[in-house]
């Protein structure tokens, strides 16, 4: 489902947001196009910033699909906050907790409807020293062995520059420059071949697989070398002295 019916709140919410992110970035998308432009899609990012959802919306919504993200729970408990979030069909995420399935029904069931479904895997700002992508969970491996959906790999960098998480700075100037690269689909048809249910070893494979492609396409963004692939606790060896 692309973004044809988009009902009144969600044209209201482009009218204000899209001359916005106009006026205060300077973007430069790549892969538009290898984000499907109907049906059922998984977009998986890496989490620079709390500006990156505004960025990544106004990539997806220039791809010509609705952007619906998997977001923190208490963020729909703020009354009016609430009720425009869930109106603009977002997900509320209730971390840490049972509920937390709950969020994972509700994306299937949004992807399984035709809906574009974007996923931070890594679930909260990178604690990487020079904002590489942390190892992810495993919940978009889930999402792709209930669905079968396409898993597109998107990779983002300047919108640190609007709010650095390491310095917590928020700098607000006009045309900042923003990045924005959707990779090929990855190829995950090799973990149904057997028939089996997925195992855990799976899902962490899977999820490294997805974030290996996140990496690589931030690392062609940046024009630099990527750090060497995750340690067991989640961090990359440049970043394990940092505080978590």
């Amino acid at each position: 489902m692309g973004r044809r019916r988009l009902g009144f709140w969600r044209r209201l919410t482009v009218a204000i947001v899209k001359p916005s992110m106009l006026a205060l970035t300077r973007s430069d998308w790549q892969g538009l196009d290898r984000v499907p432009a109907d049906g059922g899609v998984i977009l998986v990012g890496n989490h620079l910033s709390h500006a990156d959802p505004l960025v990544m919306a106004h990539f997806v919504h220039d791809a010509g699909r609705w952007p619906q993200f998997l977001g923190k729970e208490s963020l729909f408990a703020v009354p009016l906050m609430g009720r425009a979030l869930r109106r603009l069909r977002q997900i509320p995420v209730k971390r840490g907790t049972v509920d937390a399935a709950k969020a994972l029904d509700a994306a299937i069931a949004a992807v399984d409807a035709g809906d574009a479904v974007i996923i931070y895997p890594e679930g909260t700002t990178t604690r990487e020293p020079e904002l590489w992508p942390m190892r992810g969970r495993t919940g978009v491996a889930r999402l792709w062995w209930e669905t079968g959906a396409p898993v597109v790999p998107v990779a983002m960098w300047g919108p640190q520059r609007i709010f650095d998480p390491r310095t917590r700075k928020f700098r607000p100037r006009p045309r900042t420059p923003v990045s924005v690269i959707a990779g090929p689909p990855v190829d995950l048809s090799g973990y149904r071949d057997d028939g089996e249910p997925l195992s855990a070893a799976a899902m962490h494979e899977i999820t490294d697989l997805v974030m290996t492609r996140v990496r690589d396409l931030l690392a062609d963004l940046r024009g630099e070398s990527p750090p060497p692939l995750w340690s067991p606790d989640g961090v990359s060896e440049a970043g394990k002295d940092e505080p978590r």
